[in-house]
């Protein structure tokens, strides 16, 4: 497992940084790579531990899990006599974890599902949480639960506050989420103290803040039609989609059961009944998705189209 470890030249916080804990989602590291190379870390407080990739064997193999099929990221905190999974997950616990005060965990979708760039952390673990999640500057911050044996749930134990960054999908690079991703560590970082505060300017986009969200499942299996973009404005009712009879005979639509923000939605044509189409965060009514989107997209790629997702 490579490990970079920087040190500053004064005392601060000490910061983990890692990818690719499911070893297809290969976003986080190139993050980590551009990382690395930013020469703003000359000016570092405190130590930052960069893990690029965590799951070397699912990396190699271009495959989520390890070889002994498990989720790496459902094993923590590990054993040392434990499967493969617990091991690796021992190991990073003890070498890593226990090392630092704070983390961030980058993640992408799972094969065949595209996410936009978004923070997902439990504001009930620590209050400091919402404010080192809007220095991230994502689009969204969606206040989500620990699952037992992620990562998250075992290094609140230990005192390290951990988040967890998602943007994009398995096997692919995504520009716009790889650049949000270094900026994002890097704000935070400015924000723990471990960079030099940005120099005067505009502030970068508010993050729409979500307390929770839904998935919409097929109603049944065929061909889905995609009605909806990712980043889009959602009121309940509206048409999110259309799942047809591979033969043309019959077709269901894909209503929301809710209003909000499209976070997260299948990237594959063919669906099985009861498989999750969209993800839908839900946001207040007053929230400015559609500005925050626009901004979000100007900072990021200045010169770009103004919808990238």
């Amino acid at each position: 497992m490579p490990v970079h470890i920087i040190h500053g030249r004064r005392d601060g916080p000490c910061l983990f940084v890692c990818a690719a804990i499911h070893g297809d989602e290969i976003n986080g590291v190139e993050i980590i790579r551009r990382l690395l190379r930013t020469k703003a870390l000359e000016r570092l407080r405190g130590t930052l531990i960069a893990v690029p990739v965590v799951n070397v064997f699912g990396f190699n193999n271009k495959s989520r899990y390890l070889p002994d099929r498990r989720d790496l990221n459902r094993c923590f905190p590990g054993s040392e006599r434990g499967s493969l999974a617990g091991q690796i997950a021992k190991l990073f616990i003890d070498n890593i974890v226990t090392c630092c005060t704070h983390g961030i965990d980058l993640h992408t979708a799972a094969i065949g599902r595209s996410n936009l760039p978004q923070i997902r952390t439990d504001l009930a673990d620590s209050p400091d949480m919402l404010a080192m999640a809007q220095a991230f500057h994502s689009p969204v911050i969606l206040d989500a639960p620990t699952r037992d044996g992620s990562l998250r749930s075992v290094a609140s134990e230990y005192d390290t506050q951990v988040m967890l960054y998602e943007a994009g999908e398995a096997l692919r690079f995504d520009e716009i989420s790889i650049r949000a991703g270094v900026r994002g560590i890097l704000s935070t970082m400015r924000h723990l103290g471990m960079l030099p505060p940005r120099k005067a300017g505009k502030p970068p986009a508010a993050s729409l803040f979500s307390q929770g969200s839904r998935w919409v499942r097929a109603p049944q299996s065929g061909i889905l039609r995609l009605a909806k973009s990712m980043g889009e404005q959602i009121n309940s009712g509206d048409i999110m989609g259309y799942v047809a009879d591979p033969t043309g005979l019959t077709e269901e639509i894909v209503y929301s059961p809710l209003s909000g923000i499209l976070i997260g939605h299948s990237t594959l044509p063919l669906v099985h009944e009861g498989e999750a189409l969209f993800h839908i965060a839900r946001i207040g009514a007053k929230d400015d998705i559609d500005g925050t989107l626009k901004q979000f997209h100007h900072e990021i790629d200045p010169d770009g189209e103004t919808h990238l997702f």
